[in-house]
């Protein structure tokens, strides 16, 4: 086993919807930890000091769904089919349960999951997120999508998007994405048909329909919904509506951050993880 995700290689799982996933993991113990990334992200798009952080006490795995980075098939345009898919690589790894944690898209995979096959989910975390149908959540800001959205990625936009214009949460994001590229192997790069298929289900997801608010309310594991004050991409408002939807929900906001703010603050955030994750109650 890796001793740090930079280290960490690419493994690939063979599961029965005939998809190869690549994955790379890293910590041992306790209920396997699966990451699910961002729109247009593959598994080089996480911190490695926030995986390390909380592969402390725990088995953490991080993969690209189908269609995505290192692993085969089309990206489907679906967060529900996204959701089928992420169960079937938990079944090729044998993982009878699991806690979960997603960020901004795949946030939207973790709910899902957690409804489609509740028995496999202990925990949730949602970062960045949102619950199906809320109001104003049909696409992102025109300059959001501009800068993230594009066919070459410039990093200085994504900086804007993921960061606050204070120097220190820019230098945040600096020193983050220094961290997340520096390894020798990269992973492949996610495609123009990922993208085009990854937006279609954020835009699906975020039409407005007031009685698919409450599909969340089904979620009976415990969830944690974390933000940054500022967040451009999916409005903190999301974040107070989504916890006050799910029965066993607790948020927390933090402070000068945007998007990226799990990045910005990977020790503070991991050690919330950490703490929801081994809470008795």
């Amino acid at each position: 086993m890796a001793r740090s995700y930079a280290q960490a290689p690419i493994t690939t799982v063979s599961a029965a919807n005939g998809i190869e996933y690549a994955y790379r993991e890293v910590g041992e113990g306790g209920v396997p930890l699966v990451l699910l990334i961002h729109f247009r992200g593959n598994l080089d798009n996480w911190d490695p000091a926030l995986v390390d952080a909380l592969a402390q006490r725990r088995r953490v795995i991080a993969f690209d769904n189908t269609g995505v980075g290192g692993s085969s098939g089309r990206t489907p345009s679906t967060i529900t089919q996204m959701a089928m898919d992420a169960i079937a690589f938990t079944d090729a790894l044998d993982l009878v349960q699991i806690d979960v944690l997603g960020f901004s898209l795949g946030s939207f995979v973790a709910q899902e999951i957690a409804l489609i096959r509740p028995a496999l989910v202990r925990r949730v975390v949602l970062a960045s997120s949102a619950p199906q149908g809320a109001p104003g959540m049909h696409g992102w800001a025109h300059w959001v999508i501009d800068a993230v959205g594009e066919p070459e990625i410039d990093p200085a936009r994504v900086l804007d998007v993921f960061y606050t214009q204070s120097p220190e949460s820019r230098s945040a994001g600096e020193k983050a994405m220094g961290r997340m590229f520096t390894r020798t192997e990269l992973d492949a790069p996610t495609t123009w048909q990922t993208r085009h298929a990854q937006y279609d289900a954020v835009s699906a997801w975020g039409v407005p329909n007031f009685s698919l608010l409450e599909r969340v309310t089904a979620i009976q594991a415990p969830v944690f919904v974390a933000n940054g004050d500022n967040d451009p991409m999916i409005l903190p408002r999301y974040s107070h509506l989504l916890a006050g939807l799910i029965p066993q929900a607790r948020l927390k906001i933090y402070p000068d951050s945007a998007h990226g703010f799990l990045f910005q603050h990977h020790a503070e955030f991991a050690d919330d993880v950490e703490a929801f994750l081994t809470d008795p109650r």
